[in-house]
Order: C-alpha cells, then sequence, then structure tokens
C-alpha cells in the first residue's frame, strides 16, 4: 500500500510519536489528540478497516486489542478508564483507510460519543 499512510509510519517512511510497538503492531499519537491520552494503535499489516481485520482471521485483530490495553496501561489511564474506538467507513468517521484503533482516555469520556 504505497499511498497508505499509516503504511508509510509502519515502515519509519513518515514521523510519528512511537509509543508502543510489537512484532505485529505500532502504536503511536494521534496529531490531532481528543483526550490527554489519545494513542493509535494499527497492525503493521495493511488491513482496510475493522471489518476486513476480523476477516484475516489469524489473531491479528487479538494482538491490536492486547496492544491497546498495554498503551492504557503503559499511559497510566487503564485503572481510571479508557476507551478503544475502530471507525470503520467514512460514514462512521474514518479517514485513514487502515485500521487503527483509537485509544482515548485521561478525562471523562461522555456516552454517546460523537
Amino acid at each position: 500500500m504505497s499511498e497508505c499512510l499509516f503504511c508509510k509510519i509502519v515502515a519509519k517512511e513518515i514521523p510519528a510519536e512511537i509509543v508502543h510497538e510489537t512484532g505485529r503492531t505500532l502504536a503511536f499519537r494521534d496529531i490531532n489528540p481528543q483526550a490527554p491520552t489519545h494513542v493509535l494503535v494499527v497492525p503493521k499489516q495493511h488491513h482496510a478497516d475493522a471489518a476486513a481485520l476480523a476477516k484475516a482471521d489469524d489473531g491479528l485483530a487479538d494482538d491490536v486489542l492486547k496492544t491497546a490495553h498495554d498503551v492504557a496501561v503503559q499511559e497510566g489511564v487503564a485503572e481510571e478508564g479508557y476507551r478503544i474506538v475502530f471507525n470503520t467507513g467514512p460514514g462512521a468517521g474514518q479517514t485513514v483507510f487502515h485500521v487503527h484503533a483509537h485509544v482515548l482516555g485521561g478525562r471523562s469520556l461522555t456516552w454517546p460519543p460523537g
């Protein structure tokens, strides 16, 4: 995916503030944070959205969720509470079509969102 922004971040062609990395995932700070903690977790392998990630059926979705939790612990928001959000499709607000989990915390998160 030569034109994918997040693939370029994974390949270290575009700089990002990386906060956590595993063999299959990368977590970095969102450049437009919506909460004091706002980190994006992406699989290093390209999948367009959460539906495509689920269809991959190789444990990668589990790895993304585990990394999201590890980030919440590392950022100090796990005990207080945090939100993991996957926007799937343009109607849901997805603007980069490489699946990514938003890890949000550090403030009260109201419901419903949006």
